[in-house]
């Protein structure tokens, strides 16, 4: 029998993992749902092959992102954490690092207009990366303060900002792919002022205080998250390089709309990942620190499935919603690309056990894996009759393998329950509504129902449980 004192800080840590969630819940996903929710907008003022550039040239930042800023905005929240550092060392390391990338950027910059994908589009490329660099920093920076509340509303007001502009850029002046991205850099700018000055980060800005011993350290930490960080990127955008190439424009385009929708569920992951890598982190030396993440990983990975077995069964009518008519047969590649989406959730959670154990090496292997993974099945897939769902069907299979060996690998570390058996029970059901609403095979509406009673059976008891023993308590 546990005793009092032991019950109050077990409470505790599920109490702040569950406050952490829930406000940065609110403030990110109720941001990001506004976004989403501009998907006519997009699909009405750009076409399928002006969609496709936007969604390239943002992918293309975001994989110049970690090369640019060195992956040193997971140092400064990581060591920014750790008592050991003195926070204006960490945060003026990680700003120095940034200015220097970005003064590297700017100077090889001209080596990106050759490539055709982006010429006229190298100095809105440049812009992106630098702004969001910046804003990452001020930003993982107060996350890591523990100022969970000042991280949503900088999120929500970046959000607010992005959408004015999207109606502004788009709609009144016709600006086309250039407003697009746009919209989001200026977003960046704004959001970095105001974490820097109202809020007061600049006073972490101390030159003097640098030291190199903490620089090697953090960079000995991120950059071996670069080449991991690229790998991801692999595997989450060459698809649409491939699929542009190898099928075109304008399917591209589809693709890159029915990736909109699974993108719910990284958001909502997402969110949750950010509080939790929070709790992770403080309670790793605990010693109930095995059960306190199987624990977690039971409920995280219910709530996934439940969440993609609903978004799976309406996959043929959220394009009637959201998109414009000529995108509606981007419905066909939504149900697996949503399958893909869990288990690259999962993946996620696994890796914060690399994160905690500051086993960067591991992240790096691994993410190579599933890279290489997908590289390789797309160019089987794609010019088969699969074409764009080959590609899906590449992504699934990348993040698949690489959560049985992260699963198998973690455990050596944090040797938590995976709740197997409850694992495969969901990966079976969502893989049945899959195939029923793809190949639509008879009665696939009635099955698309039985099955998400199927996973809420399985999944919501737990889930509940757990609620009502913090409640209790």
């Amino acid at each position: 029998m546990q005793a009092p004192n032991d019950n109050i800080k077990e409470s505790k840590k599920y109490k702040k993992l569950i406050s952490n969630t829930a406000i940065l819940g609110i403030g990110t996903f109720g941001s990001k749902l506004l976004v989403f929710f501009l998907m006519p907008l997009y699909t009405h003022y750009l076409s399928t092959a002006q969609y496709s550039d936007a969604d390239l040239i943002t992918q293309t930042a975001n994989l110049l992102l970690p090369l640019v800023s060195a992956g040193i905005c997971e140092a400064v929240f990581r060591f920014t954490l750790d008592d050991a550092y003195d926070k204006k060392d960490v945060f003026s390391s990680g700003l120095s690092t940034i200015l220097l990338g970005s003064a590297v950027l700017a100077l090889i910059s001209p080596l990106l207009s050759f490539i055709s994908y982006f010429g006229e589009y190298t100095w809105l490329i440049c812009l992106y990366v630098i702004s969001s660099c910046l804003h990452s920093l001020c930003a993982q920076f107060v996350r890591a303060e523990g100022k969970s509340a000042l991280f949503a509303g900088q999120g929500i007001l970046g959000t607010a900002i992005t959408i004015a502009l999207n109606i502004l850029f788009l709609v009144a002046f016709n600006m086309g792919v250039i407003g697009y991205v746009l919209s989001v850099v200026i977003a960046d700018i704004l959001t970095s002022l105001l974490l820097l000055f109202p809020f007061k980060v600049y006073k972490n800005i101390s030159p003097a205080s640098v030291k190199k011993k903490t620089v090697g350290k953090m960079l000995k930490f991120s950059i071996p998250l670069i080449p991991t960080t690229v790998f991801w990127w692999i595997t989450n955008v060459a698809d649409r390089y491939m699929v542009k190439s190898m099928i075109g424009s304008d399917i591209n385009g589809l693709y890159a709309a029915a990736y909109k929708i699974p993108s719910l569920l990284i958001l909502l992951s997402g969110i949750f990942i950010e509080a939790w890598q929070f709790s992770a982190l403080t309670e790793r030396k605990s010693p109930d620190a095995v059960n306190f993440f199987g624990v977690v990983f039971e409920s995280f990975q219910g709530v996934m499935f439940m969440a993609a077995a609903a978004m799976i069964s309406f996959s043929r009518i959220i394009p009637m919603i959201l998109f414009a008519p000529s995108y509606y047969e981007a419905w066909r590649y939504m149900p697996i690309l949503i399958s893909a989406t869990v288990f690259s959730s999962l993946v996620t959670f696994m890796g914060s056990v690399y994160l905690v154990n500051k086993k960067s090496i591991l992240s790096f292997i691994t993410a190579f894996i599933g890279a290489a993974v997908n590289v390789i099945l797309n160019f089987i897939l794609i010019p088969t009759p699969l074409g764009a769902n080959g590609a899906a069907i590449a992504t699934f299979a990348s993040y698949f393998i690489v959560f049985i060996i992260r699963a198998i690998n973690s455990r050596s570390h944090i040797p938590f329950n995976l709740h197997t058996v409850k694992l495969v029970i969901n990966t079976g059901i969502i893989a049945l509504q899959t195939a029923f609403i793809l190949f639509e095979l008879p009665m696939w509406q009635a099955v698309q129902v039985i099955c998400v009673a199927a996973v809420l059976t399985v999944n919501a008891a737990p889930i509940l449980k757990g609620v009502k023993k913090l409640l209790r308590r």
